[in-house]
């Protein structure tokens, strides 16, 4: 018998026990394909590339003499999982860590990369990892902060009206010389698809075809202000409109969304293989 997680069953917006000795049983995966096929990818292969970076600050341990250690980590989860982990999941399960004696960081890192590859991988006839990246204090200060590349969508003076995603705003002219550019925007704010809370984001949509009417972009990006949804389907969902109704020949779509409870979700969807981005955070997360 199959049975699905659904966002609501989660421990979104409810009362939570904060575990403190390791507990896998704490992570939520949630399936992707629900939000897929809503966006008519019930079938076939996906039309585009990606994974979702995922940074934790808020990630400790004891050694053996319970003395606290701790260490950013960075997780690279393929848009190809058939999960994703619902966050607030991710932090009760890394709470757990907090009391639990691990020999070493490595240790803790293969821990990790166990218990959330089973996690994404759950219910697929494939067997695969994911990415875990541990960074130790001493390393903490090369850790950069820097804002998306691209030209700034905000300059443009435009009226708003629609909050809710409208692919209709967006238009390409096929008439004019095709380009290769990278917009940028930090308008982007969609709301948690349980709780309702806001989620905050900037976004960076690089393409090569017909030049993108950057108003409507700017316009459609707002769109998604009063929209409820998790991170990864917006990206998703952007990626598609975009796709589907400017028909550029290249397309790339890459959110960073502000922290909550210690995590951030940054998902990456391209229509070609390339390599990830680095997972480099913004100021304001």
């Amino acid at each position: 018998m199959s049975h699905h997680n659904t966002p609501e069953q989660s421990q979104l917006g409810r009362a939570s026990a904060y575990v403190d000795r390791y507990d896998p049983g704490l992570l939520f995966p949630i399936p992707r394909s629900t939000q897929r096929e809503a966006m008519g990818l019930a079938t076939g292969p996906l039309p585009f590339f990606g994974a979702d970076l995922w940074t934790a600050f808020e990630l400790s341990w004891l050694n053996r003499r319970g003395k606290p250690q701790l260490a950013i980590a960075h997780f690279t989860v393929p848009c190809e999982t058939p999960n994703i982990i619902e966050s607030k999941s991710f932090k009760l399960y890394l709470n757990s860590f907090n009391g639990t004696v691990f020999t070493d960081a490595e240790a803790v890192r293969e821990r990790l990369r166990a218990d959330l590859g089973e996690a994404v991988w759950r219910g697929s006839d494939r067997a695969a990892s994911i990415g875990v990246k541990l960074i130790a204090p001493e390393l903490f200060d090369r850790e950069q902060v820097h804002e998306l590349d691209g030209l700034d969508l905000d300059r443009l003076d435009i009226e708003c009206t629609h909050y809710q995603p409208a692919p209709e705003l967006l238009s390409s002219d096929a008439t004019e010389v095709p380009v290769t550019e990278t917009l940028v925007s930090r308008l982007l704010k969609s709301n948690c698809l349980v709780t309702g809370q806001p989620d905050w984001g900037s976004v960076q949509v690089r393409y090569s075809g017909a030049p993108i009417d950057q108003a409507g972009l700017l316009a459609y990006i707002v769109s998604f202000r009063n929209h409820n949804e998790f991170h990864e389907p917006c990206v998703e969902r952007m990626f598609l409109d975009i796709w589907r109704r400017c028909q550029p020949t290249k397309l790339a779509v890459y959110a960073r969304y502000t922290r909550r409870g210690g995590l951030d979700i940054n998902p990456f969807r391209t229509s070609w293989p390339q390599a990830l981005p680095q997972n480099i955070r913004t100021a304001r997360q």
